[in-house]
């Protein structure tokens, strides 16, 4: 049988996190204008800690339940 290999795709990965950094100055800078430093401080903070829940919750997962093609 014929195997067809993809194509390889172009790598986003710059343009996202550009993207998100963007989008992250303007909502901070309506969060200041609207609640004051305080609010994007702490705006700022939860963002950290959901970031880091989602890594520790990852990480477990792989830990307890490891992938196929990880065995």
């Amino acid at each position: 049988m014929d195997e067809h290999h993809p194509k390889q795709v172009a790598d986003y990965t710059i343009a996202a996190l550009v993207l998100i950094f963007i989008n992250l100055l303007w909502i901070f800078g309506v969060i200041w204008v609207q609640f004051g430093l305080a609010a994007v401080i702490l705006t700022g903070w939860a963002l950290n800690q959901g970031i880091h829940w989602l890594a520790r919750f990852k990480a477990s997962r792989a830990i307890q339940w490891p992938r196929e093609s990880d065995a």
